[in-house]
C-alpha cells in the first residue's frame, strides 16, 4: 500500500497554521534506542511503540503524521500503512527527524537516558 508522506515543510506548515485541535497528531515512532539515546523530539510529539498501536485509541477526527530516525521511512511507513488500513488518516514523514533537525526547525527537549554511577570498587586499577 502506497503510504502520503509529508515534507519537513509540509509538515512545519501544517502544525503552524492550524488550530490546536485539529493540528496534526505527530506520534514519534522511533525504535527503541534511537528514541531513548537522543534528547530531541517534534513539537506535541507522542511517543508510540509499535506494540501500543495496537492497543491505543487514536482520534479518527484527526491528520496522524509518524516520523522515525531512519531516512527511508522504514518504521513510519509500516505504522503510517496500518493506521490507514484501520481507517485514519496517516503519513509519514519524509527524512524522519534527522531530516527535521537538518532544517533547524523546532524541537522539544526529551529526557534521555542517564549514566548509572559505578558500583562501589569498579573504578580501582
Amino acid at each position: 500500500m502506497p503510504v502520503p508522506r509529508l515534507s519537513r515543510e509540509e509538515l512545519k506548515s501544517r502544525l503552524e497554521s492550524a488550530d490546536p485541535p485539529i493540528r496534526p497528531l505527530l506520534l514519534d515512532v522511533r525504535l527503541k534506542y534511537p528514541y531513548e539515546h537522543s534528547t530531541m523530539k517534534l513539537p506535541g510529539a507522542t511517543r508510540m511503540t509499535l506494540d501500543a498501536l495496537d492497543r491505543t485509541a487514536l482520534p479518527k477526527d484527526r491528520e496522524i503524521v509518524a516520523y522515525d530516525s531512519d531516512p527511508d521511512e522504514l518504521v513510519c511507513s509500516r505504522v503510517a500503512a496500518g493506521l490507514i488500513k484501520a481507517g485514519y488518516r496517516a503519513s509519514a514523514l519524509k527524512g524522519g527527524i534527522v531530516d527535521w533537525l537538518a532544517a533547524n526547525f523546532p524541537t522539544e527537549t526529551k529526557d534521555a537516558p542517564k549514566a548509572a554511577a559505578p558500583e562501589p570498587g569498579s573504578l580501582k586499577g
